[in-house]
């Protein structure tokens, strides 16, 4: 098995690839994708095969895995999200879409393969390939990022070299430029006070 690679402009994302890359993850497939932040490797949530997969790559047991949501908007939260109070729901607005990940507590709608957790991450990149991608797709993308092994590196920017890399391994790489070699910032919110988990492109004044 050998990926597709598909070049799309963030400025104006073609639907036609979007359409394309959408029909991949609904038949189960493992996608490589651009973010605001790194690139980013993920699948349709509702699929756990493809779930199972992604755990397998990064070789951790799915249950365990730490993976984040990515929505298209705010309005899809409560679907995965429990009730949240209005500060909260305030600093999702001053960040979102932006390179945050935020730790929330999960609601009991979570697909079967989540229902033991605790708590999810959800991102909302300001990236339009992505955001196109969800929103045509109608429901998250589950999401990890694809980390180098070099560790000087961490993370690799070019979408040729993700595609050499990563071809034999998943269905389909999106060309949508050079990456960032910054992954997001990750606040936990599920405390009294927000907690910075990681720091990393996201500012914390929105804090």
């Amino acid at each position: 098995m050998m990926a597709e690679f598909i070049k799309i402009y963030n400025e104006n994302p073609n639907q036609k690839a979007i359409d394309k890359i959408v029909k991949v993850l609904k038949n189960d497939g493992v996608i490589i994708y651009p973010t605001d932040t790194v690139y980013g490797l993920g699948c349709d949530i509702n699929s756990t095969k493809a779930l199972e997969r992604i755990a397998q790559m990064k070789g951790v047991k799915l249950e365990k895995a730490k993976f984040s949501f990515i929505c298209d908007s705010l309005s899809h939260l409560s679907d995965y999200v429990k009730q949240i109070d209005s500060p909260t729901f305030k600093i999702l607005k001053r960040a979102l879409p932006g390179p945050y990940t935020f730790i929330l507590p999960g609601s009991n709608n979570l697909p079967k393969v989540f229902k033991k957790k605790k708590t999810v991450g959800i991102r909302i990149p300001d990236n339009n390939i992505v955001k196109a991608i969800v929103s045509s797709l109608g429901n998250p993308i589950v999401s990890t990022s694809i980390r180098d092994d070099d560790d000087v590196l961490e993370y690799t920017t070019d979408p040729e070299l993700i595609f050499e890399k990563w071809e034999n391994l998943v269905d389909l790489v999106v060309d949508g430029g050079y990456g960032d070699n910054y992954a997001s910032t990750i606040i936990d919110l599920t405390g009294d006070e927000p907690e910075v988990v990681r720091e990393g492109k996201g500012s914390l004044e929105i804090l």
